[in-house]
């Protein structure tokens, strides 16, 4: 049954909370996965999960893949007498992707739950209001008291409960639609270890020495990748995201991935995108190309600080972006065929 997709199920058990920061609770259901498989990892001072992959021609150049660990969130700035939390966010998070309804926050003790709220339209000109992150606060029903033993601080984070994240299957039962809370970048996250059970169940060997990476702090700056790119010095950085839908942009919600070709930092590597979309087209489908005014990801980081000299990015292509995101089930089998694709055939 299409509830029962491998990629709808991994990314369920991914569903922890990880905000930028706090991303150990994921990184432990990674480590997990990978010691289930049988698959040596490690993880370094900053958290990233890391898998090494011998290649076929040991002095080739290193190749780097990355999908971030971390989410979007709601970062608290001040608790107020009332037990009440004012938040500010954590990422590129607007509170109205949010509405009202239930949070968690991860204290330094417990994790607590609280409503997000913004207060009552009975008011005039509620319906002119722009909702912002003064007009935001959490109900947490405690006291400042109860919340310190807690641990929940200015600095705390919090992100939306489990269940209301989804997943949620609509549409075309035969092409389904898929929704959640939110893909970025689960569903990257989703696509490398699919690509590791794959290589293992097939015997796949890159041509190049390779380091699969599950990286920390993508949200606030790409830190978790530009600190690993530093140490590791590879030649090639491709991250596994999204592709957000931004008006004007030409990109279809029809099971295609996306391949980023520039973004607000700088052009992408075009023959390594050339390769990627030969890959894509081999294994039965095609990577839609993307241009960017406002958005960057770990490679276009990475490179803007040095640490690579050729960089790639693709992904899912999601309409909703950093809310409530909406792709094709189809895209998560295209997305895993090229990787693998281009793992087997790539050595440029």
């Amino acid at each position: 049954m299409v509830k029962d997709h491998p990629a709808l199920q991994l990314f369920s058990d991914l569903l922890v909370a990880a905000p930028s920061g706090r991303e150990a609770a994921l990184a432990a259901v990674v480590r997990q996965k990978l010691t289930d498989w049988d698959i040596p990892h490690t993880q370094d001072g900053m958290g990233n999960v890391l898998v090494r992959l011998d290649g076929r021609s040991p002095q080739a150049p290193l190749v780097m893949y990355a999908a971030h660990m971390d989410e979007i969130g709601l970062v608290v700035t001040k608790i107020n007498g009332d037990g009440s939390l004012q938040v500010s966010n954590s990422g590129g998070l607007l509170p109205w992707k949010l509405g009202e309804g239930p949070v968690e926050i991860l204290g330094d003790q417990e994790t607590i739950v609280g409503v997000l709220s913004m207060g009552s339209t009975h008011t005039a000109n509620a319906s002119d209001t722009a909702v912002t992150w003064n007009n935001v606060q959490v109900m947490t029903g405690l006291s400042p008291a109860q919340l310190k033993a807690a641990g929940v601080r200015p600095g705390s984070t919090g992100v939306p409960t489990r269940e209301r994240r989804g997943p949620v299957l609509f549409g075309d039962p035969a092409d389904p639609l898929v929704g959640a809370w939110t893909f970025d970048d689960r569903m990257g996250v989703v696509a490398l270890l699919r690509l590791l059970q794959t290589m293992q169940r097939e015997g796949i060997r890159p041509f190049h020495p390779t380091l699969i990476a599950f990286t920390v702090s993508e949200e606030v700056g790409g830190h978790g990748a530009k600190s690993l790119a530093m140490r590791e010095q590879p030649e090639i950085f491709i991250s596994v995201d999204g592709a957000p839908i931004p008006p004007g942009t030409p990109l279809a919600l029809d099971g295609r991935p996306a391949i980023w070709s520039k973004d607000r930092l700088g052009h992408y590597d075009q023959p390594l995108l050339l390769a990627l979309c030969r890959a894509a087209r081999n294994a039965g489908t095609e990577l839609q190309t993307v241009v960017y005014d406002s958005a960057a990801s770990d490679a276009s980081l990475v490179y803007y600080a040095g640490g690579a000299q050729r960089i790639a990015c693709m992904g899912q292509v999601r309409a909703n972006s950093h809310g409530y995101e909406v792709a094709r089930l189809a895209v998560f089998d295209h997305m895993l065929n090229t990787l693998v694709q281009f793992v087997r055939d790539f050595a440029g």
